[in-house]
């Protein structure tokens, strides 16, 4: 059964940090991506990363102030997210795929979700 978990969320100031992480059970992925939804929006790309290579992608609303990276030997991928804004606040899911893509339907598992709120 595979299984994405995500943890970090929560209430933060705006210009605070944050990490995200989460850990998949049940397979290993070639591709893991964030994405997140706030309150009435659909949900949006934030950041992917290639498994094998690394190889990272970035919504533009968070380049810069976003960090994704992987841990092979914990299956694990993380968000790092700094200089947060309130419009950052949204639930925000794992997935995992065969490729990143902006997409939310390329994806085969996805995560419950963890929430992250920033406060002006």
């Amino acid at each position: 059964q595979v299984q994405l978990v995500e943890s970090g969320g929560g209430l933060v100031q705006a210009g605070g940090s944050l990490r995200l992480s989460c850990t998949a059970s049940g397979r290993t992925f070639r591709a893991m991506a964030w994405f997140r939804q706030a309150p009435g929006k659909e949900r949006e790309f934030v950041a992917g990363i290639r498994w094998m290579d690394s190889t990272v992608y970035y919504a533009d609303s968070v380049k810069g102030r976003f960090t994704i990276s992987r841990d092979i030997a914990k299956n694990t991928v993380y968000l790092q997210m700094t200089s947060l804004k309130p419009e950052d606040t949204a639930v925000y899911y794992c997935a995992g795929g065969n490729g990143v893509s902006q997409y939310d339907k390329v994806y085969d598992d996805w995560g419950r979700g963890t929430q992250v709120t920033v406060s002006s």
